[in-house]
């Protein structure tokens, strides 16, 4: 950011608004990234390596889900 006082006068978002959304974008780009590794780990029949990929794909996936329910409810989508 900016700096410690920026708080949306740059973006025109509030901070925590932009954190929440860059949150989402982020837990989105895992799992699609995660994809990747899993299909890797799998061509190398390295179960132990798509499990653990797996499992965190399926905690950004959460985490995403989690940011987009917040985000809703305080932009006014619901």
């Amino acid at each position: 950011m900016a700096g410690a006082t920026e708080a949306g006068g740059v973006t025109g978002t509030q901070d925590k608004d932009y954190n929440l959304i860059w949150y989402v974008e982020a837990c989105l780009n895992n799992a699609l990234r995660l994809e990747t590794y899993i299909e890797d780990a799998e061509r190398d029949k390295d179960t132990e390596v798509a499990d653990l990929f797996r499992k965190a794909q399926a905690d950004s996936r959460k985490g995403a889900e989690l940011g987009k329910k917040l985000l809703r409810s305080r932009l006014g989508g619901g």
